[in-house]
């Protein structure tokens, strides 16, 4: 299966909606696709939705630390919304909810 990113914006937050699965093989798609919005956006709170997502591996939970902290080191902030409590599990049981910001819809 393969990746797709489509880049938006909801309101005045910057997202890239993910859909497909995130492997070894997509890993590279992901990381552009958040580059991208990290650094088109610098100084802003950018969003990640994950909500068509159907694979995750730890590889991709790496890619999300790493984009979280590029958008800090500029100013801004990541944030992951997904309201797949199989994903939401996970990112409690790895401690990735306690490094980057986990919401269940794009609104606060």
């Amino acid at each position: 299966m393969d990746l797709r990113a489509r880049h938006d914006t909801v309101g005045s937050l910057p997202v890239v909606s993910l859909s497909g699965s995130v492997d070894l093989s997509t890993v590279p798609a992901l990381s552009d696709a958040l580059l991208r919005l990290v650094t088109e956006h610098p100084g802003q709170e950018v969003a990640v939705d994950l909500d068509g997502i159907d694979v995750l591996d730890d590889t991709g939970l790496g890619v999300l630390l790493g984009a979280a902290g590029r958008a800090r080191q500029g100013g801004g902030d990541l944030v992951i919304v997904t309201a797949d409590e199989r994903l939401r599990q996970r990112f409690a049981t790895t401690g990735l909810d306690r490094a980057i910001e986990v919401r269940d819809r794009l609104s606060r």
